[in-house]
């Protein structure tokens, strides 16, 4: 039989171009650097700081004590106890474990979530930018991906008023991320509120990715699952991922409605059926114990963040326009003023030595900017912005 004869799912259309091609320039950037190119990449969120030795040694002490088998579907159960008490603490209500789902990670969280909420037919309403998998995890469900277009002149703060233009009839869900991933926005109870208030209204979730809460420059963290008013249309979810620089463990978790977590469970059972026993028991005690590791980040970052500014700012005739930003481990550099746009610059700069993200991967309201990641060390992101004004100045000449 040939091979296009043999029945292939619609999902693999729907998720064809949404994959590694997103990811092109950091690939082409790996390929350069194993042929021996000097090429500095700032372009995946990957803490440059180790994850804790303790909780190497719990998770070590786990597998040697027999904790290498199969697991609970919806989490071993310190681990839901360990969630369900961090949200205690933070809501000031009672969470209870049967409220908590783990996943591998916040991207799967994302997904099995989804999975529950909608389908063909529905619509998730999605701030743009966005990060750059929240498309696929949408279309994989088979709704309909509707962008709400955000702005850089309030700093991509998404409002009411957007959320009002971009609304469609068969709106379910606003899949909402702050701290927010690429722009580093924050947004304010006021807003938060105001955001919550038109979900409720419009029968709709708030599904609401927190995974940058440890790591905000001056700000509070606000979530709608945080308001009790809100609680019942709100899915937070989060992983030890950023908060304790332990990305490659695939630790998450989506935490809700009591009744919303018993109709997802079986969702999640089939394409996952929990994570890994080990890991579990180490998440736990990163959750109950007190820990500095997204406040050493945090530091970094944030001097960074002055180290780039001072760079840019130093050479206006650039045309590099720099956003702050309020959380997290990225900056945006808008380059519209060298007349490249984002992705045109990401290419460019990949020969002075520098990979960067373009941002039209993050959506269409980002596609004047570049993404720059901060987890390189100071010397070598201070090189890497030389040699960005060093291409932005020969595209003008």
């Amino acid at each position: 039989m040939a091979s296009d004869q043999l029945p292939i799912a619609p999902i693999t259309e729907r998720l064809a171009l949404l994959g590694g091609a997103r990811w092109e320039v950091h690939f082409n950037a790996r390929r350069r650097v194993a042929a021996g190119e000097d090429i500095i990449e700032l372009t995946i969120g990957e803490p440059d700081v180790p994850t804790p030795v303790e909780l190497i040694d719990v998770a070590n002490s786990s597998m040697r004590a027999g904790r290498t088998g199969y697991a609970s579907g919806q989490g071993e159960p310190e681990l839901l106890k360990a969630v369900a008490a961090k949200y205690t603490r933070r809501t000031g209500r009672e969470i209870l474990p049967e409220q908590v789902l783990i996943f591998p990670g916040t991207q799967a969280a994302l997904a099995m979530c989804l999975m529950s909420m909608v389908g063909e037919g529905d619509a998730v309403l999605v701030p743009d930018p966005y990060y750059a998998t929240y498309e696929s995890v949408v279309r994989a469900t088979g709704a309909d991906f509707v962008p709400v277009a955000m702005s850089a002149s309030n700093g991509f703060c998404l409002t009411v008023e957007q959320l009002q233009e971009a609304k469609v009839p068969n709106a379910k869900v606003l899949l909402l991320n702050s701290p927010h991933n690429p722009t580093g926005s924050v947004l304010d109870r006021q807003a938060v509120s105001e955001i919550a208030a038109f979900c409720r209204a419009n029968n709709m979730w708030i599904l609401s990715d927190e995974v940058y809460e440890d790591l905000i420059y001056g700000k509070p963290f606000v979530s709608a699952f945080d308001m009790a008013e809100f609680a019942e249309c709100t899915i937070a979810t989060s992983s030890i991922s950023k908060s304790h620089a332990a990305p490659g463990f695939r630790s998450g978790w989506a935490v809700g409605p009591a009744w919303f977590i018993e109709r997802a469970l079986p969702v999640a059972e089939s394409f996952l059926f929990g994570n890994q026993p080990f890991i579990a028991d180490m998440t736990a005690h990163a959750l109950n114990n007190p820990d500095q590791t997204a406040a050493t980040m945090a530091e970094k970052y944030q001097h960074r963040i002055d180290l780039l500014l001072r760079a840019f700012g130093a050479a206006p005739q650039s045309g590099l326009v720099p956003l702050r930003p309020e959380s997290g481990m990225f900056m945006l550099v808008d380059v519209s003023a060298t007349g490249k746009s984002g992705s045109e610059f990401a290419e460019m700069l990949l020969d002075f030595g520098v990979a960067v993200m373009p941002g039209s991967s993050f959506g269409d309201q980002a596609g004047d900017f570049i993404r720059l990641s901060l987890t390189v060390v100071d010397e070598d992101l201070q090189r890497a912005a030389e040699r960005i004004l060093n291409c932005a100045m020969k595209i003008q000449g």
